[in-house]
């Protein structure tokens, strides 16, 4: 694969930078998919609930006799036959969450990376030193470097003036290369790296 542009902190190009090669090649879907699953359940909050007939206010006493009425036998107005009864099998609060082997996460994060390169959806920063706390030239750096649409800008650590040029940024989040999940990484439209934290990839990758 041909090297990836390098631009400075004025979105200027200043050379390339050759993608290690533990980061070229096709991804594997089947680790991608099962990853972006566990992260999709793990948002689920799992509250939704229903009442049992024991849990329905009302029905204690029993609507008509056992016998000689010509109707069904009935014991209470809350079964779930009857309008405003308990619900059968109806959702209860429960948790979604489960956890996929942590060596199985790293695979699935270093083929998002992959992923992005493959696509050519990856931008490589020198750093953000010299960045001032200001949101219009952030915003302007993002256009000259093609993510104005959506970033995900990855450091080895974020400064301050850098969290708050983007806080005010619609869909360009700021993350740490140790807080990095492949599912965000699939979903942004460009990922933009320091060199910094590409090294740091490419000795995770290793």
């Amino acid at each position: 694969m041909a090297g990836v542009q390098l631009y400075n902190v004025q979105g200027k190009v200043v050379g390339s930078v050759d993608v290690p090669t533990t980061l070229e090649g096709p991804a594997n879907e089947a680790v991608l998919w099962q990853s972006t699953r566990m992260y999709l359940a793990n948002q689920r909050e799992g509250n939704a609930d229903t009442k049992r007939r024991g849990e329905v206010e009302g029905g204690g006493k029993k609507p008509w006799k056992q016998k000689h009425t010509g109707r069904a036998r009935a014991g209470t107005t809350r079964s779930p036959l009857w309008r405003k009864g308990g619900i059968t099998f109806g959702p209860h609060p429960r948790e979604y969450r489960y956890a996929l082997p942590q060596k199985l996460r790293k695979v699935a994060l270093l083929n998002s990376i992959k992923a992005k390169f493959g696509r050519q959806e990856v931008a490589i920063m020198e750093n953000f030193d010299g960045l001032q706390s200001k949101t219009k030239e952030l915003a302007g750096l993002l256009k000259k470097i093609d993510a104005s649409s959506g970033a995900l800008v990855v450091v080895e650590k974020p400064s301050p003036e850098l969290v708050r040029s983007a806080r005010n940024i619609r869909k360009v989040t700021i993350r740490e290369v140790a807080d990095l999940n492949s599912y965000e990484v699939l979903a942004t439209p460009k990922l933009v790296l320091t060199s910094g934290a590409l090294k740091v990839l490419e000795e995770l990758s290793k």
